[in-house]
């Protein structure tokens, strides 16, 4: 059975405790009760994009 996507919420916390925090990704994991491999699995995906810290804010900027 296919796992539940996770909101952009949390998406965006993940990134948000690893980019601004630098929180490791077991540290992510428990902050948003999350499994460690989901954590690790969504980390690597932001890493095979040019999205940057900067980047994601400006688009979150004109999302809102």
């Amino acid at each position: 059975m296919p796992r539940e996507r996770l909101s952009m919420r949390t998406i965006r916390e993940m990134l948000r405790l690893r980019w601004e925090a630098g929180l490791s990704q077991r540290e992510i994991a428990v902050s948003c009760r999350l499994g460690r491999s989901t954590v690790r699995d969504y980390l690597l995906r932001a890493s095979a994009t040019p999205l940057t810290p900067a980047a994601s804010e400006q688009m979150l900027a004109v999302l809102n």
